[in-house]
Parts: C-alpha cells; sequence; structure tokens
C-alpha cells in the first residue's frame, strides 16, 4: 500500500512538473540507500540521466512562467508527463521505498499504466487551470502559479518518499485548488462578457437618444449628395 501511494504521489508530481521528481528520485537512488531502483530501470541513476533532466528542468522552470508560452509548453508536455509518471510509478513502487513491494516488481506494466494515468490527470487539469488563471489576471498570473506548482510538485514528491500516508490528504487538497482556479476563472470571464455588452447596450442607447446611430454602424457609409 505504501509503495502504491508513493508511486502515485510522484507521478502526481510528474504531471504538474515532470523533471521535478524524476530528478529527486535519480538522485536519491544515486546518493543514498533510501530508494534502491529494480535493475531494469536502474539507468535513472546514471550521471547523462541526472544531468539531462537538470537541463530539461531548467528549461520547464523558465518556459513554464512565460503567458502564452506556457500554453504551448503544456501542449508538448502532454505527451511527456504521462510517459514520466508512468516510469516513475514503475520504479518507485517496485524500489525499495519505505517497504519493498512483491507485486509490483511483478506487475511494472500495471503500475506504468496506473503512473501514467495518474499523471495525465494532474497534467489535465494544470493544462486547463492556466488559462483561466491567464484570462483573469491578464497573464501577470502565470509566474505566480508557475511557483506554486513547481513548490507543490517539490513538496508532494518528499511526501510520497518520505510520509506516503499522506498523498490523499494532497490529492484532495490539490483538486479543490483545480476546481476554485477553474471555476473562478469562468466566473470572471462571464462577469467581463456580461459587462461589456452591457457597456455596448449603454452606448448605443446614448447614440439613439442623441438621434444617431452607433458609430460602427455608419463607418464606411458615404452621406448622400
Amino acid at each position: 500500500m505504501l509503495a502504491a501511494l508513493t508511486g502515485a504521489g510522484l507521478s502526481a508530481s510528474a504531471g504538474l512538473n515532470a523533471f521535478i521528481p524524476l530528478l529527486i528520485v535519480s538522485v536519491f537512488s544515486r546518493f543514498t540507500t533510501f530508494i534502491e531502483l529494480p535493475a531494469h530501470l536502474a539507468w535513472l541513476e546514471s550521471w547523462q540521466a541526472i544531468i539531462i533532466t537538470s537541463a530539461f528542468l531548467a528549461a520547464e522552470l523558465i518556459l513554464d512562467k512565460i503567458p502564452g508560452v506556457d500554453h504551448v509548453n503544456d501542449l508538448i508536455q502532454s505527451a511527456i508527463r504521462p510517459l514520466v509518471g508512468g516510469v516513475i510509478f514503475a520504479a518507485t513502487s517496485s524500489a525499495q521505498v519505505v517497504d519493498e513491494s512483491i507485486f509490483w516488481q511483478e506487475n511494472p506494466v500495471l503500475a506504468g499504466i496506473l503512473g501514467a494515468i495518474v499523471a495525465a490527470i494532474v497534467h489535465t487539469a494544470k493544462a486547463t487551470s492556466r488559462p483561466a488563471i491567464n484570462a483573469s489576471t491578464g497573464g501577470t498570473g502565470a509566474p505566480l502559479a508557475s511557483f506554486a506548482e513547481d513548490a507543490t510538485a517539490v513538496a508532494l514528491s518528499f511526501v510520497a518518499v518520505f510520509l506516503p500516508v499522506f498523498v490523499l490528504v494532497f490529492f484532495v487538497a490539490l483538486g479543490i485548488a483545480f476546481y476554485r482556479v477553474i471555476t473562478t476563472g469562468r466566473r470572471r470571464r462571464r462577469r467581463r462578457s456580461e459587462r461589456a455588452k452591457q457597456t455596448r447596450e449603454e452606448r448605443e442607447a446614448l447614440a439613439a437618444e442623441k438621434g444617431k446611430s452607433a458609430w460602427w454602424r455608419i463607418r464606411g457609409k458615404h452621406p448622400e449628395d
């Protein structure tokens, strides 16, 4: 059970930022005995994997904080995050993390599928909420949201490794946060649309009172001689 929670927590973290939990697991596996990866995934602790993951993480930390670019980045990450989630679930759920699960060692494909699903769900919620944040804040909220997601990914990764029983608490908190962001963004866009409509109606009414048509209705027309 604890091994599954560890894998699920790290996969969810990968849904926010694929390279944060991947780098944490790689470093822990290489420099500590707390995580001992199965033989077929031992390449994750190699120096090559650590360096490449660090480079991708640096790029992700920058790109995800630029309004507009963050959306393109999320589109690209739609394939990467679930893939990393699957790998990291399979790696850690069968590793010696808190306890060692024979079940996950014997079913690595199932672990990979579950990890990919968890990461995909979190990624979809993140990718859906970001446009709502950008629209409601004029793009100024993107860096703050990205910092919050990165911090959550780091915290969730460490909780998944050291205190996996609290992973479920993080899942509930993430669900509530994403729901509030998405619904709040929709309400703000709806209010702006209603205010814009009201402004147009008031402008038309004022023009009608003066016996004139609205300026955009007569643009391009020429008075008759």
